[in-house]
C-alpha cells in the first residue's frame, strides 16, 4: 500500500484482461454452488447477478506496517481487514519515541524485515541480524503508547526494549519502538482520513482501508510499459485482483476509493533501495489521474488499485472466484 489516500482500480488505456484462472474443479464447483445460495439467500432484499471477474491468484498479509508481507494460501476476512492465524494485517506499527508512525518512506529497509508467527510469538528476521521472537500477546506491565497515524491518534502496547534495539540497529536509525494493536483499543475510523468512507469502516494501523485489491491484469500492463519490471509486492496489496461491489467465496466487499500511488511504490522489496523514481513516473504517464472534482482528495497522485471495506466476514483461500455483483 502506498500513501493514506486510497486503493483504487486500475484505470489503464487499454488494460489487457489476463486472469488467472487456476482453481481445481472441485473448488470451483463448491463456489459456485455456495455463491448460488447466496444469492438465493440475498433476492429478498435486493436483486443482484453474479459476473465471475477472475481468480483470487494471490493474499498477503502484511502483520508489521511497512516490512515484508506473509503470502497465504487462505484468510478470514475480518472488518479490519486480513487474518492469517495470529498474524493480523498491520496490527504492528514501527514508531518514532514520541510515537509518530515510521514507514519505508522514511525507512526504506524496513522492507526487508521479514515476519512470522511461530507458537505465540512474532517472529522478525533480517540480513546481517540475529532472528527475534516476541509474544503475541504481550504482558500488560508493557505501558499503552498513544500513536500518531496521518494526523490521527490510536493507541498500541509497547512491544519492549529488545525489538526496539533490534529494529534500530538494523536500521541505522535514531531510536524506535514497535506497538502492537489490541482488541480492546479504539481503531481508526477511515471516513476520518478520506470522507468517502462509510462512518462504519474501522482500521488499526493500514493508511485508511481494511483491503487492498489489485488486479493482475492491470500489473501485467504496467510492466509492459517499463525497462525494469516491478513485483506486486511494490503495491502491497492484500488480495492480487479489482472492482466496485464484489463476492469472494461467502466474503462481500465493497469498493470505496482508488489508491493514490507515493513515493513509497519506488522502494525495491528485494534491496530496500529507495529509487523516487520508477514506477511512479510511468504511472503518472500512462495510468489515469483523478477526475477533477476529486482532486481534493487524490491531489495529483496516479491510481492504480482500489480499497475495498468489508460487508460481510468469512474465509477466502487463493484460487476463489471473484464474483462482480451487479444490479
Amino acid at each position: 500500500m502506498s500513501g493514506p489516500w486510497g486503493a483504487a482500480g486500475p484505470a489503464l488505456r487499454g488494460p489487457r484482461a489476463g486472469w488467472l484462472w487456476a482453481a481445481a474443479a472441485a473448488l470451483a464447483l463448491g463456489a459456485l454452488l455456495g455463491a448460488w445460495r447466496w444469492a438465493a439467500g440475498r433476492r429478498r432484499r435486493r436483486p443482484a447477478r453474479l459476473q465471475r471477474v477472475g481468480t483470487v491468484s494471490s493474499l498477503f498479509v502484511y502483520p508489521v506496517k511497512s516490512c515484508r508481507g506473509v503470502a497465504v494460501p487462505r484468510a478470514q476476512v475480518t472488518p479490519m481487514g486480513l487474518q492469517s492465524g495470529e498474524l493480523r494485517d498491520r496490527f504492528w506499527l514501527v514508531t518514532k519515541e514520541d510515537g509518530h508512525m515510521v514507514t519505508a518512506r522514511q525507512e526504506p529497509r524496513l522492507v526487508l524485515v521479514s515476519v512470522g508467527c511461530e507458537n505465540g510469538c512474532l517472529a522478525l528476521s533480517a540480513p546481517g541480524m540475529e532472528p527475534l521472537r516476541l509474544p503475541v500477546r504481550l504482558p500488560r506491565k508493557n505501558p499503552v503508547r498513544n500513536c500518531r497515524l496521518f494526523g490521527l491518534d490510536i493507541q498500541g502496547r509497547d512491544c519492549g526494549d529488545e525489538v526496539a534495539r533490534w529494529l534500530t540497529t538494523f536500521l541505522n536509525s535514531e531510536p524506535y519502538r514497535m506497538v502492537h494493536f489490541e482488541p480492546s483499543m479504539v481503531p481508526r475510523k477511515s471516513k476520518d482520513v478520506i470522507d468517502l468512507f462509510r462512518t462504519t469502516d474501522e482500521v488499526a494501523y493500514p493508511d485508511c482501508s481494511p483491503v487492498l485489491i489489485i488486479s493482475e491484469a492491470s500489473l501485467d500492463d504496467l510492466n509492459t510499459r517499463l525497462e525494469k519490471k516491478v513485483k506486486i509486492q511494490n503495491f502491497r496489496p492484500n488480495i492480487f485482483d479489482t472492482w466496485e461491489e464484489i463476492l469472494i467465496g461467502s466474503v462481500e466487499m465493497k469498493g470505496t476509493v482508488c489508491c493514490a500511488r507515493c513515493i513509497l511504490t519506488t522502494v525495491n522489496p528485494d534491496t530496500g533501495v529507495l529509487d523516487r523514481k520508477e514506477p511512479l513516473e510511468t504511472l503518472k504517464r500512462f495510468y489515469r489521474l483523478c477526475d477533477p472534482s476529486e482532486r481534493h482528495i487524490y491531489k495529483s497522485s496516479p491510481l492504480f488499485g482500489r480499497y475495498f471495506a468489508v460487508d460481510k466476514t468469512g474465509t477466502i483461500q487463493v484460487g476463489d472466484p471473484v464474483y462482480k455483483m451487479v444490479q
